[in-house]
């Protein structure tokens, strides 16, 4: 593949600005693999990088960091270490690269790598702690890209870096979901996944939560037995309600929302589990005394992992997953300014917003 020498790049500036700029095309290592990048979205962590909230309020100097952690693309050129890919693979990414040194990585956590953000030890994360995806190309670590099967497109494969969330929260709950009773809270888009990929795990029944009717309603498209609108009624009493009494077995916090770890406990059986998968904007306040009282296991997930993108790529390829009608909204890269303020407002019931990269 020609690969030029500049590309164009979406870089941040100063907080809530982000423009595209000439870059120079990124140099890769011995194990890396340059990605030509087609579809990349948006999600709300990209929101906190762009306010600058993600580094503290500071973060890196404007004009030299690309965002950008969900993308699918080609592979344009790959190291001279790497035998897994070759030119013109169709690939998508999985954000999170620990430094497979410390503890953690090795039994596996990489998602919770002791040398965060350490690059001199080889952790990254792409469009957080490394340059992203909002680009025409990006250099990936090998051990970051799965292979496309030819029944998955490039839209499609970015959905399926946030289905990977959900595929790693159900990995981490450790048990079965079959013949479960399964809430969900939240029907963004990790929400929508986690109703569809507790179904395909053979959850006896699957309830979403939420405020947003057409959400709702597509929960209900995805495999949702109960919908239940939060403003409209007791979401607690209405699960246990459709559970005979009992509460969820498992309980997936997708909304972010500070109250909604509260409701997830409280909805949850005596001895349920409840997984925490949205990230909250401050410090929340629950009633842990009745988790402790009850049993209930309080688990957490940051982002995909254990090889969880793989995965949902295998279910997406067999067909099992839905994920065009998740894609909202599309704007070229050189528009990804109207891309975040779509996705911010929600506009038109925004749910995925995809960028267009390179054709």
């Amino acid at each position: 593949m020609n690969v030029p020498e500049t590309m164009v790049a979406a870089v941040l500036g100063e907080p809530g600005v982000i423009e595209t700029v000439r870059k120079p095309v990124p140099e890769i290592g011995p194990d890396d693999v340059l990605v030509r990048v087609h579809r990349a979205s948006l999600c709300g962590t990209d929101v906190k990088i762009l306010s600058r909230k993600f580094f503290g309020g500071v973060g890196p100097e404007p004009g030299t960091f690309i965002p950008g952690h969900e993308y699918s693309g080609v592979v344009a050129a790959v190291g001279s270490s790497v035998d897994e890919f070759v030119v013109g693979d169709r690939v998508v990414t999985e954000a999170h690269r620990g430094c497979m040194r410390c503890a953690n990585c090795l039994s596996g956590g990489y998602t919770n790598c002791l040398n965060y953000g350490v690059a001199a030890k080889g952790h990254r994360v792409q469009g957080m702690t490394v340059q992203g995806g909002f680009a025409e190309y990006v250099s990936n670590h090998v051990s970051t890209l799965t292979l496309l099967p030819e029944t998955v497109d490039f839209d499609s494969a970015v959905v399926l870096t946030t289905a990977g969330t959900v595929m790693h929260a159900f990995q981490r709950l450790g048990v079965l979901a079959v013949g479960t009773n399964i809430a969900v809270i939240g029907p963004g888009p990790i929400g929508l996944l986690a109703v569809q990929v507790a179904r395909e795990l053979g959850a006896a029944r699957v309830s979403l939560i939420g405020t947003r009717e057409g959400r709702l309603a597509l929960g209900k498209q995805y495999g949702a037995d109960q919908v239940v609108n939060s403003r409209e009624c007791d979401p607690v009493a209405a699960v246990r309600a459709a559970t005979g009494g009992r509460g969820a077995d498992i309980v997936l916090e997708c909304s972010g929302a500070g109250p909604a770890v509260d409701t997830a406990l409280h909805m949850a059986t005596r001895g349920g589990k409840v997984v925490l998968v949205g990230f909250f904007g401050q410090p929340v306040t629950a009633d842990l005394n009745h988790a402790v009282m009850n049993g209930i296991t309080l688990a957490t997930v940051r982002g995909e992992g254990a090889g969880s993108v793989a995965r949902a790529v295998s279910l997406a390829g067999s067909g099992r997953l839905n994920t065009d009608s998740l894609v909202t909204h599309r704007f070229p890269l050189t528009d990804i300014a109207a891309a975040f303020d779509a996705y911010t407002r929600r506009a038109d019931n925004a749910i995925k917003v995809m960028l267009d990269v390179t054709d």
